[in-house]
């Protein structure tokens, strides 16, 4: 069974990121904090900076949602959320 967490620690998403292969991007010509986004091979955005991509991720107060547990451990279901109150 799958299981699912949100975090917005900076270790813990670029690790998962990483580790399957993903880059912080944004959508093409885009520059505000609500464009960052996780790309694995899209040709419709830009690669961007990990500093660049958690000024978005903090800007537009959102985390990450990532699988933490499956069949798979590679899995790449993963997105930016709304960011609730997370523990620290």
């Amino acid at each position: 069974m799958a299981r699912f967490g949100t975090t917005a620690d900076y270790n813990r998403i670029r690790h998962w990121i990483e580790e399957r292969g993903g880059h912080p991007a944004r959508i093409k010509g885009a520059s505000d904090s609500e464009t960052v986004r996780v790309d694995f091979s899209s040709e419709t955005q830009e690669e961007i900076s990990w500093d660049e991509f958690f000024q978005g991720l903090d800007g537009s107060r959102r985390a990450f949602l990532h699988r933490t547990k499956a069949e798979d451990d590679r899995a790449r279901f993963g997105k930016i959320v709304r960011r609730k109150r997370l523990p620290h």
